[in-house]
């Protein structure tokens, strides 16, 4: 049985992260563009194998901002003082004119600017990347541009560098050490590398097992490469050394063993590294024989000597530390973080200790200072402080942030005299972020703290010298805050603030400034201001997930439901495959079939001849007034301009015979442009016609329009027989005229599409040669000026596209046609487009008459996309269903050395088109000889409509800000919306119909986020569904509820959810009398903490929680739920003698001397009153109807034939259950060690084990009985097990906890299965990630079967989806063969290699078993290539092109 396993969505969060100037756009310009945000620095964020690429942008900062909203905001302005237009940005620098009565003077004044992050590149990789460094090679001396190194997790490291000339990366050198002795070692599996890099970049080191580092050493000056050459006798073209391996025992010291974590330290001559590690391993138990056995060692790299002498060393530092911190160069030294303890160590073995709770004292022996204020407390919370999984990062040279595993920020100040330190001074929580799994100092009081489990926030942290008022010392008691929140810009990423607010007491001495003003002393303070800038949207890892039902216009879809997030970030993540919509109201009067486009249009009054706009400016947001349909029944067609007449409806003053073919606003939004099939119509704003244009050739009627682009003051009309006509508005008489259009050729040439450009990002800029100039100059200099001030000034230029038949693409200057790029690689949609310099190309008829091709253009655009700072893309389709989007980008002005040739182009656009997205869509085709009434009825129209939305949002403007989107909606058959974010690049959602003839954003009710859609379910208004994130590939809604969930499922005869909670408890350990063993004895001990959980019933509409099963009142403190399951019992109930039950497995933990308990509760969903004075209809609760106690954890559960299965212990029981009121047991089964998952299918039954892989059971009713029908023998964590079939083939697909896949198949006619009872591996596939969730959904194919097949749906706990989908042997030839050659024949990022990546080790047979999964991530590498390189793939493995794309579009799809 064959299967294709590809990813839904990537992981989330951010892991590793690395802060560097790594792409062009941040070296400062001399000149910088006014058009564009400056990039300061660029941030690479990765995640198990995604590597993205981010600018950080400085923007100004937006309105909403400073107020909480508009409404709010006009409220505080005195009447008359209302700020103008543009008075807001001219007083963003603090020099323009101040609206006296909305602004009060403060003592600090708001940042002009903010940092926003962009994400300009993302690659999955092939491989698991384990750590980033920044690094400068000698190439950086000539670009002023960083390197990036990565390492992976089988022991590589890459080095990559960033290519302007193709937008990518590009891989330097790959330096592998997975054949190096120490990885031979058995636990090299379990051990986790750590990336460093020298601060000067002069080497890099990667730890390895037994206490190994691999050093790369880096040339830094032509001199040591001289040196190099000289004692080789050959050149090098690297930017390295040879790399070698220290063995830190046999080379720097015996006793440096068990590498706990080591850093660079800066300031020193040579490379210096410090490491700590742990001699002699101990635990708490040991305590008494070995405490204190942690040392630091800080020695020096003499790379070319090879020496490494020893500077200090530190011993008897306590046993849990975790992680090092270098500090500042001018401070020297480096800070030491354990569970307990902060501790600061200088380069003399000097040491400084401070202790954040009691325990410290207990576990150690290190002399330390008095215990912090705040670890004082009667808090309990606050006696409980730890430091495990906290991350440490610089503020400046003497502060430092302690960002706890609670998201709670904790300010450290160093107070030193010169470099002696005299003590270390921890404050009370300044506020909660994000739980951190990084944090980087950035540069220019910048943070970023990186989250695996959340948000990523990007925060500021700039000293501020704040004058103390008198008083106010007193009133803290002598001590005043060196750090304090900005309550500008909240910081807590969940927008709460009594989360955001915390103490801010802080142990600091106030530093006394002799400036005198007046008679008294001015006493000053230096404070650190913390403000949040902008944060990386992140949703953490998969617990659970399950599928409900929501509804999608008129009709309901599935649903994702993840619990993802941990800690405080937990909550629900739910995901729907196409972008979510509701109908606000049908409009079937308005019809649309053939088109719908909703205008802007205003009434104007006319003064001696000219036509002026009644109110307002250019500038101001105008909602549309009119909407024009058009439908071709009854033929030939009818033609409807509809004005708002009510709230809600809609009046047709006017109608006119014939179709539509397209429509504008004209003449600055005064007039409609109405173009038909047959003339070119100017209107007024009722309707009435003002010019009418007959499409005459002389007196014969040129062949029908069939498509038209309009462009204020440009028209541009393409005819069925491929030839195009060009008007230009007379904006003095009002009226339109032919455009000359000799420049473009003959006035025969074809054209297959075209499209206008209005350009207002500054990106389209030409470049002209002077003798064009000249000699524009002797001809006319009035038209010179006009095509230079057009041309060159960049703002607001128009610019039109054309595509001939051969498959060139031209983009012509407007309004002087002057051809500036031309490029024929769009014929093959090739990844980057650049100009050939080609000039116009010649498309005459061609006699008989050219027939359309599959690979003929069919729809091109050039159109913005994108939320804050929307930039051009080409969007471009193809006949046979192929779509490219392209994003525009400066390219280097052409090289002018060379002279141009007297018949040459003179003029050039500085840019070039990358592509970022692509998609194949399997389309119904239409046959070409069919002209009837009928055909053209079922004619579907495919084009792309550009679209501006403000989508609404529930969270108020002052946290979420007015997001604008600039996206396209393409039409037709395979209907889908084009969107890209800041945060998550480019995108293409289905849009869910099954057809969408017609589209148009509308505003005709004052709202920017609605569309009028013309769908296989009529005219429609619609919206998109409030608070919806498109930052992944699949459309997503976050509903955090501060705390994470462990399990989830769907009750469907009510389509309710419920939901098991995790929170924390606190446990105290007894003995079999009830007596309390330990309790809390010194100051800043506390007990600790336990899981508990609670089980809550949620209702999908609005997440409202209807009723829960508490802690303390039904489970118990120690009592934590391990599987929820939503199973099928008999019961006398109901009719059908069966009712859907919960039922519910818990653990009860009673502290290491006591064996751990477990619980079974089975739960009703019972229908109650609801309250009177909610507006709920019906009201649901929980119905508790048994509690069966068990001997030891019930961590399994799943239903059977109408019985119960569960596990307890090293059992499975099955259990009826009897008069709804008791589970009585029928069978049970003695199993391995610990019961991970449980499958039923029919009367068989899937055991995962901890220890014993997966079991195969039978069970029978008469007797009852559990027979085992096979085992697989090997050992393997079960983490999910499911039943995988089609086509009346059966497996069994096993995830284990190092993110194996197997396919296990149960065959007693294999001799080597011994009569069936050992199952056999067929395939072993490396997902290189861990799943704790699984779904199996039905797969129907257009070969109808009476079974569907299974897909399997799998959640990871790095936040990725996947899906393993069965494929046909035809198909399954196919791709295998594909992916042999997109393996050998591509290049890869970071020169990985992807075979490799999936192979598993197993020493039990002689070949890879990889050959039965098929990597989808591999094979999507296919759909972006260009058509050439699609047809060089197949031509070495002699399969069509369309065969294999066919393949892969209908297996690749989330569900």
């Amino acid at each position: 049985m064959h299967a294709l396993r590809h990813d839904i969505l990537p992981p989330s969060g951010v892991e590793f992260a690395v802060a560097l100037n790594f792409t062009p756009s941040t070296i400062p310009a001399p000149k910088p563009a006014a058009e564009s945000a400056p990039t300061v620095v660029n941030i690479v964020t990765a995640r198990s194998n995604l590597l993205r690429v981010y600018e950080v942008r400085e923007q100004p900062v937006t309105i909403s901002d400073y107020a909480e909203s508009e409404r709010d905001k006009r409220a505080r302005v005195r009447k008359g003082t209302e700020a103008v237009e543009g008075e807001v940005e001219m007083d963003q620098s603090g020099e323009g004119w101040v609206n006296m009565g909305a602004v009060k003077s403060t003592g600090r004044q708001e940042p002009a600017t903010t940092l926003r992050f962009y994400l300009i590149l993302e690659h999955v990789v092939h491989g698991t990347i384990t750590g980033m460094e920044k690094v400068r090679t000698m190439s950086s001396n000539e670009d002023q541009l960083d390197r990036l190194l990565v390492s992976f997790k089988d022991a590589k490291i890459s080095l990559l560098e960033w290519s302007d000339g193709i937008r990518d990366l590009m891989t330097v050198s790959l330096h592998t050490y997975e054949r190096a002795p120490q990885l031979a070692s058995l636990d090299s599996p379990l051990f986790r590398a750590e990336l460093r890099a020298d601060p000067l970049s002069r080497c890099a080191a990667l730890s390895l097992p037994r206490d190994s580092i691999a050093i790369i050493p880096f040339y830094q000056t032509q001199a040591e490469l001289d040196i190099v050459e000289q004692d080789q006798n050959s050149a090098r073209d690297v930017p390295y050394y040879p790399s070698f391996i220290l063995d830190l025992v046999a080379d720097v010291d015996p006793n440096l063993r068990n590498v706990i974590d080591f850093v660079f330290l800066p300031g020193y001559h040579n490379p210096t590294i410090a490491v700590l590690c742990q001699s002699e391993k101990t635990w708490a138990g040991r305590l008494k024989e070995y405490r204190d056995t942690a040392r630091l060692y800080l020695f020096t790299l003499d790379l070319l000597n090879q020496t490494y002498p020893i500077i200090t060393t530190v011993d008897n530092l306590p046993y849990d530390c975790l992680s090092l911190l270098p500090c500042a160069s001018s401070l020297g030294g480096v800070v030491i973080l354990s569970s307990n303890a902060l501790i600061y160590v200088d380069q003399a073995a000097r040491r400084v200790s401070l202790p954040i709770n009691g325990w410290s004292s207990r576990v150690s022996d290190i002399p330390t200072l008095p215990l912090s204020s705040s670890a004082q407390t009667q808090d309990p919370d606050a006696q409980a402080l730890t430091l495990e999984g906290s991350c440490m990062v610089l503020a400046d040279e003497k502060t430092f942030f302690v960002i706890r595993k609670d998201g709670m920020v904790h300010p450290v100040e160093i107070v030193s005299d010169g470099r002696t330190v005299s003590k270390l001074m921890m404050s009370g929580a300044l506020a909660q972020t994000t739980i951190p799994s990084v944090a980087r100092q950035i540069g220019n009081g910048v943070l970023f703290v990186g989250s695996s489990v959340g948000p990523s926030v990007l925060l500021r942290a700039v000293r501020v010298e704040e004058e103390v008022k008198p008083g106010e010392e007193e009133e803290e008691g002598g001590e005043v805050p060196a750090a304090v929140v900005d309550t500008g810009n909240g910081m807590d990423i969940d927008d709460d603030d009594d989360d955001l607010y915390g103490e801010s007491k802080l142990d600091t001495q106030a530093a006394t400034n002799g400036a005198i003003s007046g008679a008294s002393a001015v006493r000053t303070r230096s404070v650190i201001h913390l403000s949040l800038y902008d944060s990386l949207p992140g949703y953490g890892p998969i617990a659970d997930m399950t599928f409900s039902l929501a509804k999608l216009g008129e009709r309901y879809v599935p649903e994702l439901v993840a619990a993802t997030g941990s800690g405080h970030l937990g909550g629900f993540t739910l995901f729907q495959r196409d972008l979510p919509i509701r109908t606000k109201r049908k409009l079937h009067v308005l019809g649309g079939a053939r088109g719908i486009w909703s205008l802007p249009v205003r009434q104007s009054h006319r003064v001696n001849g000219t036509s002026y706009e009644k109110t307002g400016g250019s500038f101001v947001a105008e909602n549309d007034t009119i909407v024009i349909s058009t439908d071709a029944n009854p033929s030939p067609g009818v033609s409807r301009i509809a004005t708002r007449a009510a709230k809600t409806d809609l009046a047709i003053p006017t109608r006119i015979p014939g179709t539509t073919v397209g429509a504008g606003a004209f003449f600055q939004r005064t007039a409609i442009l109405h173009v038909m099939t047959n003339a070119i119509r100017v209107l007024e704003p009722d309707g009435s016609e003002r010019q009418i244009i007959k499409d005459m050739d002389g007196n014969l009627p040129r062949p029908r329009i069939k498509a038209c682009s309009i462009c204020d003051p440009f028209v541009l009309i393409l005819r069925e027989d491929e030839t195009i006509g060009l008007f230009i508005a007379e904006t003095e008489r009002g009226k339109i005229r032919r455009k000359d259009m000799s420049p473009m050729g003959e006035k025969t040439s074809r054209y297959l599409a075209g499209s206008f450009y209005t350009d207002t990002s500054g990106i389209f800029e030409a470049m002209m040669t002077d003798t064009t100039v000249a000699t524009s100059n002797n001809a006319d200099k009035n038209v010179t000026s006009t095509l230079q001030s057009v041309v060159t000034a960049g703002s607001n230029s128009q610019w039109l596209a054309l595509v001939r038949p051969q498959g060139v693409m031209e983009i012509w200057s407007l309004p002087k046609l002057t051809l500036v790029f031309s490029s024929t690689a769009i014929n093959t949609l090739e990844p980057l487009l650049n100009d050939s310099c080609d000039l116009p190309a010649i498309s005459l008829p061609q006699d008989p008459p050219r027939k359309p091709q599959d690979l003929d253009i069919d729809q091109i655009l050039i159109a913005p996309l994108g939320e804050s700072a929307p930039s051009p893309h080409l969007f471009v389709f193809m006949r046979c269903g192929y779509m490219a989007v392209y994003e525009a980008l400066k390219a280097p002005a052409h090289p002018s050395e060379t002279p141009t040739p007297p018949d040459g182009r003179t003029a050039f656009l500085k840019i070039k088109f990358a592509k970022v997205a692509t998609r194949t869509f399997e389309i119904s085709k239409q046959e070409e000889g069919e002209k009837t009434v009928l055909a053209e009825q079922k004619r579907i129209s495919r084009t792309f409509v550009p679209f501006v939305t403000s989508p609404t949002c529930t969270a108020p403007a002052s946290i979420s800000g007015t997001r604008t989107l600039s996206g396209v909606f393409f039409t037709g058959d395979r209907p889908s919306w084009i969107m890209r974010t800041d945060k998550g690049g480019v995108k293409v959602f289905p849009s869910g119909h099954a057809v969408v003839h017609a589209f148009t954003a509308c505003s005709l009710w004052e709202s920017k986020a609605e569309f009028l859609v013309y769908s296989d379910e009529g005219p429609s208004l619609l919206e998109w569904i409030p608070d919806i994130e498109l930052d992944t590939p699949l459309p997503k809604r976050s509903l955090p509820r501060s705390r994470p969930y462990s399990n989830v499922v769907f009750e469907p005869s009510t389509s309710l959810i419920v939901a098991a909670a995790s929170l924390q408890a606190r446990f105290a350990s007894y003995d079999e009398d009830g007596n309390i063993l330990w309790e809390p004895d010194g100051v800043g001990v506390s007990l600790p903490l336990c899981d508990c959980s609670t089980l809550e019933l949620i209702s999908p509409d609005g997440w409202v929680t209807m009723d829960g099963y508490v802690v303390l009142y039904e489970f118990a403190p120690n009592e934590y739920i391990n599987a929820l399951e939503c199973v099928t019992l008999e019961t006398l109930s109901t009719e059908t003698g069966n009712k859907d039950f919960i039922a519910v497995g818990t653990s009860i933990d009673r502290g290491e001397d006591l064996a751990v308990k477990g619980a079974t509760y089975v739960f009703e969903i019972a229908e109650v009153v609801p309250d009177p004075s909610s507006n709920v209809q019906r009201w649901y609760k929980l119905k508790l109807r048994v509690r069966d106690d068990a001997k030891g954890p019930v961590t399994a559960l799943c239903g059977i034939n109408g019985y119960l299965v569960s596990s307890m212990g090293q059992k499975i029981f099955i259990r009826a259950f009897d008069l709804d009121e008791r589970l009585v047991g029928v069978a049970f089964l003695d199993v391995g060690v610990y019961v991970t998952s449980l499958r039923a299918l029919k009367n068989l039954l899937l055991i995962g084990d901890a220890v014993k892989s997966v079991w195969l059971v039978a069970f029978q009713e008469d007797p009852y009985k559990l027979m085992i029908l096979s085992k697989d023998v090997r050992r393997a964590y079960a983490t999910s097990i499911d039943f995988f079939f089609a086509n009346g083939e059966l497996s069994i697909a096993l995830n284990d906890e190092e993110g194996v896949l197997r396919m296990l198949t149960y065959d007693p006619s294999d001799p080597d299965s011994r009569g069936g009872q050992h199952l056999m591996c067929q395939t072993e596939f490396h997902c290189h990630k861990e799943s704790r969730t699984s779904r199996t959904i039905a797969r129907r194919t257009k070969e109808e079967h009476e079974i569907p097949q299974a897909k399997l749906i799998t959640g990871s706990t790095d936040g990725s989806l996947s899906a393993l989908t069965p494929v046909d042997e035809a198909a399954f030839k196919r791709l295998s063969l594909l992916q042999g050659q997109l393996s050998r024949n591509m290049q890869h990022i970071a020169g990985l290699n992807p075979r490799a990546y999936r192979i598993v080790r197993n020493d039990t047979v002689s070949k890879p078993l990889s050959k039965g999964v098929l990597d989808g991530q591999l094979l999507a590498a296919f759909e972006e290539l260009g058509i050439s390189g699609q047809h060089e793939m197949m031509r070495q493995i002699g399969t069509e092109r369309t065969a294999v794309l066919h393949d892969w579009v209908s297996l690749a799809v989330p569900w």
